[in-house]
């Protein structure tokens, strides 16, 4: 699994997770609820995983919604 993001805003991870699956690009949101049982401390930022096979086109997708600059390196 590739990471493409962490985030401590739930309508973030929404709004990617929608523009992944409107794609067809698998998504795992690691650690969203310890997230938010912890109020969004910067060790528990919730993750957004896709399959290696898919990790270019998710970076690709969401470079072109604008959202390029919250990529993980």
């Amino acid at each position: 699994m590739a990471e493409l993001l962490r985030t401590q805003d739930p309508a973030l991870v929404s709004l990617v997770e929608g523009l992944l699956g409107e794609a067809g690009i698998a998504v795992h949101v690691a650690d969203r609820h310890m997230s938010a049982l912890e109020g969004g401390i910067l060790p528990f930022r919730t993750r957004l995983l896709v399959p290696d096979e898919q990790a270019a086109a998710a970076r690709e997708l969401l470079v072109d919604a604008e959202l390029g600059d919250l990529l993980s390196s």
